[in-house]
């Protein structure tokens, strides 16, 4: 028996990494395990006081029934105090916090909730590749947008205004900028605001790397006027070292968090209560917390530079977040070529800068998640096969 796929799905593909992983897996089974260098999961543990809690929490006998769609108090208001402790934006926890199962679906919910077929979304290029997935199961229509390293990858605002933008009801940011590691700038987010306004569209800020390697994180919520226009997507999946708990959330106008949330309430049954409790305590954790984190992040970002140094990339140092971004050497560069050739002469997996959009090209991109020790076995290799 044949069934065939619905239309939404024809146009999408298997995630890259998912086609990636099953190769790489082929690999460790015929011979020296491949070292990878590509995947943003971190491979550090959460806080310890965070794992007692989940555990204390998960011995209790009254917390495995099913939960609120909106998460429990404790958590939305865990949540907003993080908000005004560290990027100095107020929310009501009640109607301004909306806990999601991972930042990932809350791509998809904002999608759903907003997007249908005859609609238009901005997608960064390069971008992170679910944007345009999301969008394209939506029914909606991808327009991308180009980021360049001459715009320090910022959008031409300009330039987007000159077209037709009237279908457009969505534009998915995200600063620091995933691959790219460019952070966003006051006169900039100031201009994105207005040029929202203007053209109502909905910005989507997508943030959940602004505590790696940043001094201070950063909210677009922080700008004036923002909360008419913004919603923000934020996760503990890179701060607090949590990837495999999936605790996201979504801030913004109370109006805009209860449409998602009448998407969402038709998508789960809630979030595992001791892990919202397990959560409340990574919120909590002081500044001492991200600056320990971010100590061991420096010192894997110079051996990073070195690797780089190796191949002949030439790359920003002042660049963010839990990935470093690189230019391939010579005008006909091809990130999938010299990925290939890594992983196959020495076994090393760096991901290609071309899945994340065609300006992605003649770039490399290598995660931050290894220990320094893996990281000089990588070098160690490749210094090997480049001989």
């Amino acid at each position: 028996m044949q069934i065939q796929v619905a239309k939404r799905l024809q146009g999408t593909e298997e995630y890259y990494f998912s086609k990636k992983l099953r190769e790489i897996d082929e690999m460790n089974q015929t011979g020296t395990r491949v070292i990878n260098l590509g995947i943003g999961s971190p491979d550090l543990p959460p806080h310890p006081s965070v794992v007692a809690a989940l555990s204390e929490q998960a011995a209790l006998p009254n917390t495995h029934a099913y939960q609120g769609y909106k998460g429990i108090p404790a958590l939305r208001k865990a949540m907003a105090d993080w908000y005004q402790r560290y990027y100095s934006v107020s929310l009501n926890p009640d109607t301004e916090v909306l806990p999601l199962i991972g930042s990932k679906e809350g791509i998809m919910h904002i999608c759903m909730t907003y997007l249908q077929a005859g609609d238009e979304a901005l997608i960064p290029n390069p971008g992170y590749p679910t944007y345009r997935s999301a969008v394209n199961l939506s029914g909606a229509t991808v327009v991308d947008y180009d980021l360049t390293a001459e715009n320090s990858w910022l959008p031409d605002l300009d330039a987007l205004a000159r077209k037709d933008l009237s279908k457009v009801k969505l534009m998915w940011v995200n600063y620091p900028h995933m691959p790219t590691g460019a952070k966003v700038n006051r006169e900039f987010a100031v201009k994105l605001i207005a040029f929202a306004k203007q053209h109502n569209i909905l910005i989507c800020h997508d943030n959940p790397y602004s505590f790696i390697l940043s001094e201070q994180p950063e909210s677009l919520l922080q700008f004036e006027g923002a909360k008419e226009v913004v919603l923000e997507l934020n996760s503990l999946s890179k701060s607090s070292n949590m990837a495999g708990w999936r605790v996201g959330m979504l801030v913004g106008k109370a109006e805009r968090i209860a449409d998602v949330l009448r998407f969402k309430s038709n998508m789960d049954s809630g979030m595992f209560q001791p892990l919202q409790m397990a959560a409340v305590k990574a919120l909590e954790l002081g500044p001492e917390w991200y600056a320990a984190l971010n100590t061991i992040y420096r010192a894997r970002r110079e051996k990073v530079f070195r690797l780089l140094d190796l191949l002949g990339c030439s790359y920003d140092k002042n660049q963010v977040g839990m990935f470093v971004w690189a230019a391939i050497p010579g005008d006909n560069a091809d990130g999938y070529t010299l990925s290939d050739t890594v992983l196959h002469k020495a076994r090393v997996f760096i991901t290609p800068g071309g899945i994340f959009g065609s300006n992605g090209n003649g770039y490399i991109r290598v995660s931050l998640c290894q220990d320094e020790k893996v990281f000089q076995e990588a070098i160690d290799r490749i210094k090997n096969a480049l001989q």
